[in-house]
């Protein structure tokens, strides 16, 4: 009998675990049919940035302004502003092609910088017609009279008000700086969360040294970094009831099997997809499959938190123990 790879992520009944991340195989029609062929579970489109629709919208108004002060007569040519189709059609019209054209789960992303901006087209894409809704929440706070408490009232009350104006799923995707991370996803929940992606990527930029100026800087994920997500989702498994996505340094099936047995319920992969290309995901769900069968797994929701921390033989490794034990059994040729 061959082991059944269904998993419930966000009340989503998804074929299997495996979802494509946000990324650039993601915004296009054509490679969200191979990975949907390839055998994804669902699929997470880019994040719609709220930046990029004032831009839009302020060129829009530029060019309307710009007749107007040039000549009466032009203004016949142009169109009403409120009538003019900008900000965030293109992508929502990606979530309807998508929705026509997938099986699949599609997750719409939003990363948003003001609390009416994540209001506002969170209740577009639902309208459009997204399965889930996936805030990406990236925001460094630079202000040195900002609090931490300030800080994570923020993100919660972004939740609570775009849980006010949608029904849908809703995930929110975070980093791991917290001070009690268990108390955070708690609030979360608590605010209207139905999920948790751990971790988001805090991209960091870097400085070249013959321009002399700021440069975005861009590298794909390695596998140590899965850990850290590995780490938090056996921790909060337990403890908060809402659905756990892992995601960073996911490439292959044993890292796949690793983040389902802590307790995840999906795994998000990007980097690998992109280096190996969509029908890598073959690979690695026929990988899971063999492995299951190998350890006696008649299905992911029977692996799903086997090595959570509350089930895991020793708790203690999750915690202080593994750090003190990583650092006193370190060998090298120097020690």
């Amino acid at each position: 009998m061959k082991p059944k790879l269904q998993s419930d992520y966000l009340g989503l009944d998804l074929k299997n675990p495996v979802l494509a991340s946000a990324s650039p195989l993601t915004g296009d029609l054509d490679s969200l049919k191979k990975l949907e062929d390839a055998g994804v579970g669902g699929v997470v489109l880019p994040s719609l940035f709220e930046e990029q629709v004032e831009h839009d919208e302020m060129e829009t108004s530029r060019l309307y302004d710009y007749g107007e002060a040039n000549s009466a007569e032009v203004m016949g040519y142009f169109p009403e502003v409120e009538d003019y189709r900008q900000g965030p059609d293109e992508y929502l019209d990606l979530i309807r092609k998508a929705k026509s054209s997938l099986s699949v789960p599609v997750i719409a992303s939003l990363n948003g910088h003001s609390p009416g901006g994540w209001s506002r087209f969170a209740a577009m894409m639902e309208e459009a017609g997204a399965d889930a809704l996936e805030l990406n929440v990236y925001y460094v706070p630079t202000d040195i009279e900002m609090t931490g408490e300030q800080v994570e009232k923020r993100m919660v009350q972004l939740v609570e008000e775009v849980r006010e104006v949608v029904k849908l799923p809703l995930t929110v995707k975070v980093g791991p700086f917290f001070s009690s991370l268990p108390h955070m996803a708690s609030r979360l929940d608590f605010a209207g969360a139905d999920g948790l992606v751990l971790f988001n990527r805090f991209l960091q930029p870097d400085l070249d040294l013959d321009e002399m100026k700021i440069v975005p800087h861009l590298v794909l994920s390695r596998r140590e970094e899965m850990l850290l997500a590995f780490r938090w989702i056996a921790i909060l498994r337990d403890q908060v009831s809402i659905s756990l996505c892992g995601t960073s340094g996911v490439h292959d099936h044993l890292d796949l099997a690793r983040m389902l047995l802590a307790g995840a319920d999906a795994v998000a992969l990007a980097s690998v997809l992109l280096r190996e290309g969509p029908g890598h995901v073959r690979e690695i769900l026929d990988g899971l499959k063999r492995w299951m069968e190998e350890k006696e797994y008649e299905s992911v929701e029977q692996l799903k938190g086997s090595f959570s921390q509350a089930n895991c033989p020793d708790p203690a490794a999750f915690e202080r123990g593994n750090y003190m034990r990583a650092l006193t059994h370190f060998t090298s040729d120097w020690v």
